[in-house]
């Protein structure tokens, strides 16, 4: 199985010193990073690429208008193949 990764923005830990990945947690879905695709790890919150997804769907779809171009960034997000 893929190990599942989670992005974060703090110090790395040197290659000798290496510990295992610790879990990490969603802090809007609180789904484990071994349950979701990636995870992005902030100052005391993290956000699961799931979340995202969903987020910045939200914030273009806000206006209650979606243009051509933002109609194509969600697709593109979702995996959506239009012909």
């Amino acid at each position: 199985m893929k190990e599942k990764k989670v992005v974060s923005f703090e110090k790395k830990h040197s290659k000798t010193g290496e510990k295992q990945p610790e879990v990490e947690y969603c802090s809007f879905c609180k789904r484990p990073n071994t349950q979701v695709p990636k995870m992005v790890k902030g100052p005391g919150v993290n956000i699961c690429s799931e979340c995202t997804l969903i987020a910045v769907q939200y914030l273009i779809l806000q206006d209650g208008l979606m243009s051509a171009e933002a109609q194509k960034i969600l697709d593109l997000l979702w995996g959506v193949s239009r012909k």
